[in-house]
């Protein structure tokens, strides 16, 4: 397994894992290489150290203690990890914690605020009308872009 550091033309950096460089260039004149911040497809090589992917260099006990946070409850991330990768992580986080509520997102909104629902966290869609009137009643709301890579599973 080749692991190549990639950049699209936007300048965000990622990792892209292939099984050999003719795959890669096979992959990338197809089209299907992207950025899983922005889905752009025009994607660059980076000149790197060769790396291959051949399988742990630890025991599974020692890999597990080696990334194992310092304090409970507090995930540490890794110094070298690019604000692209965190951004995605902390993305992945909160789609993770909370429930899809699809378009009734602004309606239920209103109903945790109102008492009318039990509290809980949510992410879905609204019109600008609609965010702008939750906004209005107080209601707290935020704008979530989902990269399309975190949009369908990974296989």
């Amino acid at each position: 397994m080749k692991v190549l550091d990639l950049r699209c033309s936007h300048g965000h950096g990622f990792e892209g894992w292939f099984a050999s460089n003719e795959a890669f260039e096979t992959q990338l004149s197809a089209g299907l290489v992207e950025c899983p911040v922005c889905a752009d497809t025009r994607i660059v090589k980076l000149l790197s150290a060769p790396r291959l992917n051949l399988g742990n260099a630890k025991a599974p006990a020692e890999a597990a203690a080696s990334s194992a946070p310092d304090s409970p409850g507090k995930a540490q991330l890794p110094a070298e990890m690019s604000p692209e990768a965190r951004w995605m992580r902390a993305v992945r986080e909160v789609l993770a914690k909370t429930e899809d509520v699809g378009e009734r997102f602004a309606d239920e909104a209103r109903k945790m605020h109102y008492g009318e629902a039990e509290e809980r966290g949510i992410r879905g869609q609204a019109t600008r009308e609609q965010t702008e009137a939750l906004l209005e009643e107080g209601i707290p709301v935020m704008p979530l872009p989902i990269p399309a890579a975190l949009k369908e599973t990974l296989q």
